[in-house]
This record gives structure tokens, C-alpha cells and sequence, in this order.
């Protein structure tokens, strides 16, 4: 057995062993599946929470077009004066509309204000301007001598469809899929980056610390040692996503399965066929959407990526790590590791959204510090197979050149102790 596998192996199983690693692989997945329910049964809490909305309406425009609905409900205050419709909606509500008396209607569009302490829901502001917009166009309507509801019936609400040139049915939220999908995979990698990283940094320097490094140098190079620590934590770490993925799949089903066991005891009735004709239309649109999307590409782009975009920032995390002589010396030099892994998934964001095949997409899928991320986002998309293999090309060249440059500064940092080291200080190692 060589060395490196050697070395490979010591790490795997010593991460595997360690108590921490364990404890989380475990806990990690009731964790999330707690906190999925935890966050949905928030949610469920704050829909049953009805708001009360005062309205004073002077003009006596407004006071009947405001409807209450499942989480608002309006009072009618505009008998009060507007003092005491104040003072009582300041104690008992959430707020207070305030239509002013005025001369002309269209001045209530800007002067209708809407009083509170608490700053309130966008979509709350949105419904509010909907309504006096509506109301306000009705008058205006009027006013010139036209039928507001003969405009409203005359109005057509038009719905899009998409077709193939090939004659087939399109998907209309085919393109949300896609994102999710590539977003996924994408924070996936990052996450992946960030934590097992860290894990490879910590290793180093806990070795270094406690001098075992100088033991273990005297018999094997720092290139091969630096090669073994990446590879071997890599390892640990898909071992403990593939057991998360799993777990929590199973733990997920087992919940979901003996809730729908409890809803059917207490509520059988409330079953019927139109849940199931509703459950086998999402599996046949799934089953749609499954083939409009580019699957196999997807899964063996994301281990490529994975793998590249790993040792390429593992490499930066081993040297670092060789560097420092505690954590807390290291923060100096994760700032310009994370901030490209960021920078990728807000181009990400802001780009591949609205054009995955434009420039910027393009360019920063390409550049190896931020492919593995950008990359991931655009395929669901459809990318030519020569934009896909230069990516995979300059971002293993880049691998390549960045464990040789890692491999100066690791083989120097791992046997320099009680000095801080400086950009400066990192420069000159290169050179040894």
C-alpha cells in the first residue's frame, strides 16, 4: 500500500472516529427535519393570526371596498372623529386607514395614509394601493362617462402557452425547476466547501499544535501529506452526506407517514377523490418535468464540479492552515477564499435568473474560483458540451497549479511556529 493511501486512510478514520463526527451524523438529520416541521408549523401559527385595521374614512369613499379576509379584518371607525379613531386604534388595532375629506378624488392618492407603529407587510401595502387604485380608476371612469363595469367585464385575462417547434406541449413553470434545481446543487457544493474546508484547515493545525506534524514529516513528503488530508476528509465527508440524505429521507417519510395515519383516524371524511386525482397530477407533472430536464448531464456535472471545486479550495484551506498556529490567526486569510464562493452564488442569483446564457453567466462559469457553483446554476438550462468541457479543463489545470502553489506555503508553514505569518511573509515561502 502506498503512501498516500496510507495517509488517506489514517484521515478517514480518524474523522469517522471522532466523537463530534459521529454525534452530528446522527443528530445532524433529526436537526433538519425538526427544524422543516418546526419552520412549517410557524407558519401554519401565523396564519391564524388575525390582524384588525381601523378605517376612518372622511371622504366616505373607501370604507366599503375594504373586504375582510382570512388575516384582516376592517372596522369601521369613521363615525368617531379622527382623534378618537386615533387613540382607539393605537390600543386595540393593528392600525389605522385615514381617507381625508377632500375636494377632489384623485387627490386621495396621495393623501390616503395609513397609520401605525409597526411597520407593516409588503403584501398588506400592495392589497391597500390595489384597492384605492381600483376604486379611484371607477370614479375616474365615471366621471368621463364610461361604465366602469362594462370596462371590467370587457376585460380579457390572457394566459400564455408554450408549445415546442416540435408540436409538443411546453411547461410553464419549467424554468422555476430549473432554478431550483440549479441553486440546489449549487449552495450544495458551497456548503460542502465551506465545512469540510474548515475540517481539512482545523486538521493541519491541530497536528501542527501539537507536533505530531514534525513526526510524521520526517517519512513523507508535505506534498503527498497535503494530498491525504484532503482526499481522506473529502471521503469522511460524502460518508456523512450520503447517511444525512438517507436518514433524513427516511426519518421525513416516517413522519409524514404516521401524520397522514392520525389525519385519516380523526378525519377520514375529509378524503376524497379529489385529493387523489390532485396527488396523481403532480406525479404525472413531475414525471413531465423529469423529462424536460437534462438529468444524467445534472448528476454527473455536479460529482465532476463537486470533486474539482473541492480540492481546489481544500488546497487553499490545507495551506492556510499550515500557515497559522490556531484558528483564530486564520481569519485574515478566509476572507479572500469565501468572498469568490459568495461572489458565485450572487452572480448566480442575479444572472443565471434572468439570462444563463448571457455574458456574465457565461464568463464567471468559466473562471475556475466560481465555475463549480455558476456552472451547476446554468446546466438544468442547457450548456453547449464545449463551454461544459473548457470549464471542467481550467478548472482541474487550475487544481493542478494550485496544489503545486499550495504545496510551497504548506511544506514551509508546517514546521514555522510562534510567528503570525503576513501576506509578505506567504510571498517569500513561494520562493524557497
Amino acid at each position: 500500500m502506498s503512501v498516500l493511501s496510507l495517509i488517506i486512510k489514517r484521515e478517514f478514520i480518524a474523522k469517522v472516529r471522532n466523537k463530534s463526527f459521529i454525534v452530528m451524523t446522527f443528530l445532524g438529520p433529526l436537526l433538519i427535519v425538526g427544524m422543516t416541521f418546526f419552520i412549517a408549523y410557524l407558519s401554519s401559527v401565523n396564519k391564524g393570526d388575525v390582524k384588525t385595521i381601523g378605517v376612518h374614512d372622511r371622504a366616505n369613499v373607501f370604507v366599503n371596498d375594504f373586504k375582510n379576509s382570512e388575516d384582516i379584518k376592517y372596522v369601521n371607525l369613521s363615525s368617531l372623529s379622527y382623534e378618537k379613531a386615533k387613540d382607539s386604534s393605537r390600543n386595540a388595532f393593528e392600525g389605522l386607514i385615514y381617507v381625508p375629506e377632500v375636494q377632489n378624488m384623485e387627490e386621495l392618492a396621495t393623501k390616503t395614509t395609513y397609520i401605525s407603529d409597526d411597520s407593516p407587510k409588503m403584501d398588506f401595502l400592495m392589497a391597500l394601493q390595489r384597492t384605492i387604485d381600483t376604486k379611484l380608476n371607477k370614479e375616474n371612469l365615471k366621471k368621463l362617462g364610461f361604465d366602469a363595469e362594462i370596462i371590467e367585464k370587457a376585460k380579457i385575462k390572457s394566459e400564455i402557452q408554450f408549445a415546442k417547434f416540435s408540436g409538443e406541449d411546453g411547461l410553464k413553470n419549467l424554468t422555476l425547476v430549473k432554478i431550483i434545481i440549479g441553486f440546489a446543487f449549487g449552495y450544495l457544493i458551497m456548503m460542502f466547501i465551506i465545512i469540510y474546508g474548515n475540517m481539512v484547515m482545523r486538521s493541519v493545525i491541530e497536528e501542527k499544535t501539537n507536533r505530531i506534524i514534525e513526526i510524521i514529516i520526517s517519512s513523507v513528503k508535505p506534498f503527498k501529506l497535503m494530498m491525504g488530508k484532503i482526499i481522506g476528509t473529502s471521503l469522511a465527508g460524502i460518508l456523512q452526506f450520503l447517511i444525512w440524505i438517507v436518514l433524513g429521507g427516511t426519518i421525513m417519510f416516517a413522519v409524514l407517514f404516521l401524520m397522514g395515519g392520525n389525519q385519516e383516524t380523526v378525519a377520514t371524511s375529509q378524503i376524497n377523490s379529489e385529493q387523489d386525482e390532485m396527488a396523481s397530477n403532480i406525479i404525472s407533472q413531475f414525471q413531465l418535468y423529469i423529462n424536460e430536464i437534462p438529468v444524467a448531464t445534472i448528476l454527473i456535472s455536479f460529482i465532476v464540479f463537486f470533486i474539482g471545486g473541492y480540492f481546489l479550495y481544500s488546497s487553499f484551506y490545507a495551506a492556510i492552515g499550515a500557515a497559522v498556529d490556531s484558528e483564530t490567526d486564520s481569519q485574515q486569510f478566509l476572507m479572500p477564499i469565501i468572498m469568490p464562493l459568495m461572489l458565485a452564488v450572487y452572480v448566480g442569483f442575479l444572472t443565471v435568473i434572468n439570462d444563463p446564457h448571457g455574458t456574465v453567466a457565461v464568463v464567471f462559469s468559466l473562471i475556475p474560483l466560481t465555475s463549480p457553483i455558476v456552472m451547476l446554476m446554468r446546466i438544468p438550462f442547457g450548456v453547449p458540451l464545449w463551454q461544459l468541457a473548457l470549464s471542467v479543463v481550467l478548472l482541474y489545470g487550475t487544481f493542478i497549479f494550485v496544489v503545486w502553489f499550495a504545496a510551497k506555503i504548506y511544506r514551509v508553514g508546517i514546521l514555522m511556529y510562534g510567528k503570525k505569518p503576513t501576506w509578505k511573509e506567504l510571498y517569500k515561502w513561494l520562493k524557497y
